[in-house]
């Protein structure tokens, strides 16, 4: 997928979510209330099985502040960049769904640490 495209299509984001960076290795989406970014970063596969033969996978994480500090937790690891869009999007549309713009990160990270991304990402072959 070229790089001026984005990885999501705005059309295709919760309501009150928007791209915040994107690059070859790297794409981000904020929530404005509660704030909360979700990011994908592609990294070294070093922690998968080597017979996998994987040389990189993507971290799913989820970025919130706490005060004046912010604090980044990991959702998960998918092994393609396709995955890793289906992954972010499922994140966005659970914090849309079941939180609300009064409620705290606790909250927000009760709802992603509930995903299961066997069940979400497709079982395909990608990039």
């Amino acid at each position: 997928m070229p790089t001026d495209q984005p990885p999501i299509p705005r059309e295709a984001l919760p309501p009150g979510w928007c791209p915040t960076e994107r690059c070859d290795g790297r794409f981000a989406y904020r929530h404005s209330q509660p704030p909360v970014e979700v990011i994908a970063d592609r990294t070294a596969a070093d922690r998968s099985h080597p017979t996998l033969g994987l040389g990189s996978c993507w971290e799913l994480h989820c970025r919130y502040f706490l005060g004046d500090r912010s604090i980044t937790d990991l959702v998960g690891r998918v092994s393609t960049r396709e995955a890793a869009v289906d992954g972010l999007l499922e994140c966005m549309h659970r914090i849309h769904d079941r939180v609300d713009e009064s409620s705290d990160q606790v909250d927000v990270l009760s709802v992603l640490e509930e995903l299961s991304f066997s069940d979400i990402v497709p079982d395909r072959q990608s990039s």
